[in-house]
This record gives C-alpha cells, sequence and structure tokens, in this order.
C-alpha cells in the first residue's frame, strides 16, 4: 500500500468513509459483526488479504484438514507484512476459525489485523497476542466444528460485503469498512477533506453556531469554510 495513503486513511473514521462512500452509489461497505475485540484499539489501515471459509462437510472438515496444504496454516504462511486479513466465516460464531497459537504466528508475520464476521477461539490467548482482532464473538469449538477452509486470496464476502484481494481495509472503534481497491486515491482525498471540514462544523458548533445551513453546508457557510481555509 501506499504509505502516503495509509498514514492519510489512519487520520480518517469509518463514519467518514462510509458517508464518502455513499455520495459514489456504494451502500454495502461496512463489514456486519466485525467488531474490536482489544480495548484502545487503533485505527488499522492495510490491504486485505481474504480467506474463505464453506459450511463444514464431514469428510472435509477434520482435524487431519489442519496438516493440508490448502489450510488455515498454509494460509498464514502466505500473508505478507502489513496485510489486513479478512476471513470470511459466513457469519458461523459457534465455531472459532482462529486461536492463540495461529494469531500468535500472525503476529510473528507482522499482520497488521485480522476480521471476521465469526468467532475466534482462546480468548484469553488470542488477546495476549496484541493482535488488532475484530470479530462477532469468540467460541470453544474450532474451525471444523462448523466450518470447512476452502482458499486464500480470492473474492469472499464477509458481514454480507464483497471483499475482493487487494481492496483497503480500514477498521476502527465503529467497525471495519472496504474501500475498493479503484477507487482508493479518490476516496481518500475526499475523506481527508471531509475530516478537515467536519472539523471546523465542530468548532462552529461550540461556538454556538446553529445546524442549519452549517451542516450540511450551505452556499454561505462554505464561503465562510473557504475564507477560513485560505487563513490558514
Amino acid at each position: 500500500m501506499d504509505s502516503k495513503i495509509k498514514t492519510a486513511l489512519e487520520g480518517v473514521t469509518t463514519a467518514t468513509l462510509t458517508t464518502v462512500l455513499l455520495k459514489k452509489g456504494l451502500r454495502n461497505v461496512w463489514l456486519r459483526g466485525a467488531f474490536p475485540k482489544l480495548p484502545g484499539q487503533k485505527r488499522v489501515v492495510g490491504t486485505a488479504f481474504t480467506l474463505r471459509f464453506v459450511p463444514a462437510r464431514e469428510d472435509l472438515a477434520t482435524p487431519a484438514s489442519w496438516s493440508s496444504p490448502t489450510s488455515t496454516r498454509g494460509a498464514i504462511e502466505a500473508m505478507p507484512e502489513d496485510c489486513v486479513v479478512v476471513a470470511d466465516a459466513m457469519g458461523v460464531t459457534d465455531a472459532g476459525i482462529f486461536g492463540d497459537i495461529l494469531c500468535a504466528r500472525m503476529v510473528k508475520k507482522k499482520v497488521a489485523a485480522l476480521i471476521t464476521d465469526g468467532a475466534l477461539r482462546d480468548m484469553d490467548g488470542v488477546l495476549n497476542t496484541k493482535l488488532p482482532v475484530w470479530c462477532a464473538g469468540f467460541a470453544a469449538p474450532p474451525s471444523v466444528a462448523g466450518l470447512t477452509f476452502v482458499n486464500w486470496e480470492e473474492p469472499i464476502a464477509c458481514g454480507g460485503v464483497a471483499i475482493f484481494p487487494g481492496d483497503t481495509i480500514v477498521a476502527d472503534n465503529d467497525g471495519a469498512v472496504v474501500i475498493p481497491k479503484a477507487l482508493v486515491e479518490e476516496v481518500t482525498a475526499e475523506s481527508v477533506e471531509q475530516e478537515a471540514a467536519e472539523a471546523w462544523i465542530v468548532t462552529e458548533v461550540e461556538r454556538g453556531v446553529p445546524l442549519p445551513g452549517l451542516y450540511p453546508m450551505n452556499e454561505e457557510t462554505k464561503a465562510r469554510y473557504a475564507a477560513f481555509k485560505k487563513s490558514k
């Protein structure tokens, strides 16, 4: 990921991103069920590395499958530094797709974060790894109790949202949002400007300016904001 874009997005909330994307016609960009689990978890920005699970099938979803080349273990070894892992667990929350050992390996691989619409297991151990995690909860049973892992780095549906390898993921206390790869530069620029404008609007609210005409801005307010920017 371009370092300038990454730095810029680290200062942009997912709330702002969803608004900017909405203006571009993209409504379904917020991953349902993926919430931060570490207290004080910082905003994370990175390129999506996708994992896909399907419903468990008895001949495939077995402990022996963990040793297969096409396994979560194999996927972890393919993860590049600073990627954001996005795992499609189909919203299944009664089987944990990763535990403390696998998360510890992700930390060693310098993975930026793990995001899933499913559950993890070994809660205390996972949290102790300090890997930033967004998930739907924790569950004791292993993944094969409810899911079959099938592949990595292919299009997935996580939390009801289409994620493609190479998309940009931004996650904070409001959850996780995807920015399509082709739109990341313009969305970043517009989001940074919106953050700046809304920071100014907050100062106006604090000095007692009424909301009508301020938020959203009418032409008079836009002129005042433009003058403010010129004075900076």
